[in-house]
């Protein structure tokens, strides 16, 4: 049986239940639907209760792997929170527990943010979360100390 890691997150409680491939499955809270229990989808789900549950981002402004255009390529983002006006605010991005985040990590989610324009980035492990805001004087991004909650952005 597949071991569930330990994260640096609060532990919630999801309905895990296998397939009929006898696989682990998930029930994904936002698309409503059994998804593979992956490691980035353990740390994905995790991730996305600790803003919904601690934050306080609505669900109904978070969309999970949808897809957006980068130099003509279909590319799928992990998750995106909305503001209220429906435009793009957190572009989100997780790994796998075992996946140390560095440049390149960020890099692949700065390109997919070329095109979406968000004011936030995060990127998560579930042992190391990273979030940064763009400062438009400076034309950058510069790291923030904690994860915002949802009415601050």
């Amino acid at each position: 049986m597949q071991t569930i890691a330990k994260l640096n997150l609060p532990d919630y409680a999801f309905r895990i239940t296998k397939n009929a491939d006898n696989k682990l499955v998930i029930l994904d809270i936002l698309r409503k639907k059994n998804v593979l229990l992956t490691p980035e989808e353990w740390v994905r789900q995790n991730f996305l209760k600790f803003l919904i549950e601690e934050k306080k981002y609505p669900p109904s402004l978070i969309s999970v792997e949808s897809g957006v255009k980068i130099n003509r390529l279909c590319r799928r983002y992990d998750a995106m929170v909305y503001n209220r006006k429906g435009n793009p605010v957190v572009l989100i991005e997780c790994k796998a527990p075992g996946v140390k985040i560095g440049q390149e990590t960020f890099d692949q989610v700065s390109a997919y943010n070329l095109s979406i324009k968000a004011k936030y980035i995060m990127v998560t492990n579930g042992l190391k979360h990273y979030a940064v805001v763009h400062n438009p004087e400076q034309k950058k991004f510069e790291f923030i100390s904690e994860i915002p909650v949802f009415d601050s952005l």
